[in-house]
């Protein structure tokens, strides 16, 4: 089993920045892939940038050039550097993770970004 914490969400004006974080516990040292996906209310839950434990990347065509996704394996926590952040930005980013045999959704962490 793996256990996923998110944090560093909060309110923030259009233009500014916030870093998420997400670290994992449990069974990790298998965990291949580490994502951040993002939902708003009454829409589906969307993938917004991707890594695998080799450091392959993968962004969204909406965040790329704003947004960083970077892992520490040692740490098992991934991140998300958001800047230039837009109010089409606010949702609820989960962090997920995925390994042979499962996979995880942390709780949740509210960004709102304000105009």
């Amino acid at each position: 089993q793996v256990q996923l914490v998110e944090s560093g969400g909060g309110l923030v004006q259009a233009g500014g920045s916030l870093r998420l974080s997400c670290t994992a516990s449990g069974s990790t040292i298998t965990i291949n892939v580490m994502s951040w996906y993002r939902q708003d209310p009454g829409k589906q839950r969307d993938l917004v940038a991707r890594i695998t434990r080799a450091g392959s990347t993968y962004y969204a065509d909406s965040i790329k050039g704003r947004f960083t996704i970077s892992r520490d394996n040692a740490r098992s926590t991934v991140y998300l550097q958001m800047n230039s952040l837009k109010p089409e930005d606010t949702a609820v980013y989960y962090c997920y993770a995925e390994k042979i045999g499962g996979r995880y959704w942390g709780q949740g962490t509210q960004v709102t970004v304000s105009s």
